[in-house]
């Protein structure tokens, strides 16, 4: 498969647990290049515009809630089969579930406060990195 991207962010669980230089070191020597990142807090409104395909959810308002109550890191990767391989990587959603020595597994708390997000798809990817940064922020 073609060399892609793919988007990410390290949750306020995770990066307020001090997991992100953990996490930083487990994305590169799986092969990905960081080719964008930057440290920022979402307001609630904002959380709201990004999480709005979830917006018909029972658990939209507590997810805005959450992802708006500290730091995050948010990050544009690089590697071939970037979308696949990257969810591999992070694991199941619910961390309990997930495969041992994934990000999950290692870091997240609960499948709420689950570490780190992982694009679904190409699309979204690109989507998802254009919220955050623009293309004179990637490299």
């Amino acid at each position: 498969m073609a060399q892609n991207r793919t988007f990410t962010m390290i949750k306020p669980d995770a990066f307020s647990a001090g997991n992100t230089g953990a996490i930083l070191k487990m994305i590169e020597e799986a092969g990905f290049r960081i080719v964008a990142a930057k440290v920022t807090k979402l307001t609630a409104e904002r959380a709201g515009q990004f999480y709005e395909v979830h917006k018909e959810r029972p658990f939209y308002n507590d997810l805005c809630e959450y992802m708006s109550s500290g730091a995050i890191m948010a990050l544009i990767l690089e590697k071939d089969n970037a979308v696949a391989d990257f969810r591999t990587l992070i694991g199941a959603t619910n961390p309990a579930e997930a495969a041992e020595g994934t990000v999950r597994k290692l870091f997240a708390k609960s499948i709420e406060a689950n570490a780190i997000h992982g694009s679904d798809s190409d699309e979204n990817a690109q989507l998802e990195g254009s919220f955050f940064f623009s293309k004179d922020e990637e490299f």
